[in-house]
């Protein structure tokens, strides 16, 4: 792959565009930049790192979501929707693996129960396809080493391998002759020349017509150089997991999640088949010490100041504490992880489960205290910044794509 195909020649003797800018080289951001790049623009991708999909692009859990959760008519619910279509094709084009192992949401409780009949309404009215409700025996008849009281099949989730897809995104970018200045960080984002943006990494100032900020774990950083209001702000969570032993790996057929409580943000542990054959069981949910902090051991005081100083932090704090102290309890404790994954797979024991690697998730949280539920963009002139973009944005990232480009309002 060429880091830097250079620009694009001058047609019919006109002095061409200034190039347009991308700031992350996660799914979205190299999303964004091939869909420019497929339309005619010029392309230059800027990213701290030496790779593509380093932070929450490459430590997903690797599933395609259909759209089970997603309030209709939200962002979330449509681009999903339009994003699985657009993945599975990419994912052919590029022969990449996209297996539609399927997905059962299991209940245990009554409570449960109602709640799986709210998600099977969204699914619904999302047009999720193949959904079906489940009792004890059509359950085992799927995933016979999985128990609960009643479940939810959505057969045509999938899992892939996204960083194959963003290295195969990257490779489309530098085709249609977009430059990845990988290694390149950006520390200030300033107008002009004229109607556009200076980019500048270090020493080197870009001028550009346009920049589209897709940053992750340092989104709300990055708009903020660009002018951006300081709400929201980026909370990281760090997702702790386990993985079976390969010779427990076929306790499960497809994925197995709980019914996620509307009281609390995060979807609870679930058992996770990868395309290498692996199955994760996971995440938890524990605030990280570090925008990037994988291991419990890596601590960055300025980035959890300012997080702990954020007044959205200390409100929702106040609101989940118990949860919180839940989520440190299963973070520590083998045993408890174990015992969360057993509800659904009582065959499991802690002798089953081997540490594997952990992810970061960038949630945006008001100054309220409230997590933002939606994809959130915003624009400032030439500037559109991706704010937040949690799940499902790797199975959205296509589509999110299509939605920035097209209301880009910068000069052509």
């Amino acid at each position: 792959m060429s880091a830097d195909a250079g620009p694009r020649p001058a047609t019919g003797g006109r002095t061409p565009a200034k190039p347009v800018g991308v700031v992350g080289a996660g799914l979205v951001g190299l999303a964004v930049a091939r869909r420019l790049a497929l339309r005619g623009a010029e392309v230059v991708v800027f990213d701290k790192e030496a790779e593509v999909a380093v932070h929450q692009s490459g430590h997903n859990s690797g599933v395609v979501h259909s759209g089970l959760y997603y309030p209709p008519g939200s962002l979330k619910a449509t681009l999903c929707r339009r994003g699985v279509g657009l993945l599975k094709d990419f994912c052919a084009r590029h022969e990449l693996p996209y297996r539609e192992i399927g997905k059962v949401v299991v209940a245990h409780s009554p409570a449960e129960v109602e709640r799986l009949g709210v998600l099977e309404e969204r699914a619904r009215a999302n047009g999720v396809p193949g959904v079906r409700r489940l009792d004890p025996a059509a359950l085992r008849d799927i995933e016979p080493e999985v128990r609960g009281l009643a479940a939810l099949h959505s057969p045509t989730t999938a899992i892939v391998d996204f960083r194959a897809v963003a290295r195969a995104m990257a490779g489309e970018v530098a085709a249609a002759g977009g430059r990845l200045l990988l290694g390149s960080e950006v520390t200030a984002i300033r107008p002009g020349p004229g109607d556009g943006v200076t980019v500048v990494c270090g020493p080197q100032a870009y001028a550009l017509r346009g920049a589209v900020i897709c940053a992750g774990l340092q989104s709300d950083t990055v708009a903020r150089l660009a002018g951006d209001a300081p709400s929201p702000a980026i909370l990281a969570f760090r997702g702790e997991y386990y993985r079976l032993r390969p010779e427990r790996a076929g306790l499960v057929r497809g994925l197995v999640y709980p019914v996620p409580d509307p009281a609390y943000p995060f979807l609870g542990v679930h058992l996770t088949p990868r395309v290498d054959g692996s199955v994760d069981i996971g995440p938890n949910a524990v605030l990280a010490l570090a925008r990037e902090g994988y291991r419990r051991r890596d601590v960055n005081p300025r980035e959890l100041g300012r997080a702990l100083a954020w007044p959205g932090t200390r409100r929702l704090a106040r609101r989940h504490w118990r949860a919180g102290l839940h989520e440190l309890h299963g973070s520590l404790s083998k045993r408890a992880f174990t015992a969360e994954a057993a509800r659904y797979v009582p065959a499991l024991t802690p002798a089953d489960l081997v540490a594997a690697p952990a992810g970061v998730r960038a949630q945006a949280l008001d100054e309220h205290g409230d997590l933002v539920d939606d994809f959130r963009i915003s624009a400032l002139g030439p500037v559109t910044a991706v704010r937040n973009a949690p799940s499902p944005a790797a199975t959205s990232c296509l589509a999110i794509a299509e939605h920035v480009v097209e209301r880009l309002t910068f000069p052509s």
